[in-house]
């Protein structure tokens, strides 16, 4: 999920018609930039810097906490320096949440209406809702990149350095899985490749196709095992049924010709499938 998806989320509820957001550039950033419009009829939000501490948004960036307004221009409870272009868009009531991921605020999501309407606890659960998910989306990229830059740094000659890798590359392929950002889901996946063939015996040879060819899933359920899941770890790092898992690894088996799961990891790695 990214903002605009979330924002739609919020509009979806019927109780928001007007929704608007967007992320902090870094960690730590004293403003965000609002990105992302659903619902507006003008652009006199889109591309507005907000300041900690400034307006209903600022607040809410500052302080890690959901704050709303019944009308916005008249409000003696934040600070008026966004009033022009609020009052551009003709709103009144709004409320701010915000994204926080690892306790740190990472962006805010407006909802509000064109009318002076006290916002109660129902439109207020469903901007929450729409934060909490992006929160996860947005976990869960980091994660993905943490382990991406982990895989990409110089390995040694260490076998115990290269099972690091091993267990990281099974969990860039789980979460691949889970990242609905398709070129970032793509980038984890061919680092993923890119591991696999570097650490094949015959790695100082031209890249060549592997002569088997496994499902997507077939390679998380193998990367997995090769990192010493049991079935029932591997499913739940899969988020699949351990029945699912074991007709996953018994394809895998078959198509690489193996008797054990030991034996489908080593042919795995020798023709480039795992690293």
């Amino acid at each position: 999920m990214d903002v605009r998806a979330a924002l739609l989320r919020m509009r979806r509820s019927g109780l928001l018609p007007v929704a608007f957001g967007g992320l902090v550039a870094s960690a730590g950033a004293q403003q965000f930039r609002i990105s992302e419009l659903a619902g507006a009829d003008t652009d006199s939000l889109r591309g507005l810097a907000v300041r900690t501490g400034n307006g209903l948004g600022g607040k809410t960036l500052a302080l890690g906490r959901p704050y709303a307004v019944t009308d916005y221009g008249s409000s003696r409870a934040i600070s008026h320096e966004y009033d022009a272009a609020v009052a551009g868009e003709g709103l009144r009531s709004v409320l701010a949440v915000p994204v926080v991921v690892h306790r740190q605020v990472r962006g805010v999501l407006y909802g509000a209406l064109r009318q002076p309407y006290a916002l109660g606890d129902r439109p207020l659960a469903a901007a929450i809702d729409a934060a909490r998910d992006l929160e996860q989306a947005l976990a869960v990229r980091d994660e993905a990149r943490r382990l991406l830059a982990s895989c990409q740094a110089p390995v040694a000659a260490d076998p115990r350095a290269w099972e690091e890798v091993r267990e990281a590359h099974a969990e860039l392929r789980a979460l691949a899985a889970r990242i609905p950002e398709v070129r970032l889901r793509q980038e984890l996946l061919a680092a993923c490749a890119r591991l696999a063939s570097a650490a094949a015996p015959s790695s100082s040879s031209p890249a060549r196709p592997p002569l088997v060819q496994l499902t997507p899933r077939e390679l998380d359920v193998l990367a997995s095992v090769a990192a010493g899941a049991t079935n029932a770890a591997a499913a739940a790092r899969l988020r699949l049924r351990p029945e699912t898992v074991k007709s996953y690894l018994r394809s895998a088996m078959r198509k690489l010709g193996a008797h054990t799961r030991l034996e489908a990891v080593t042919t795995a790695r020798r023709t480039g499938l795992l690293p």
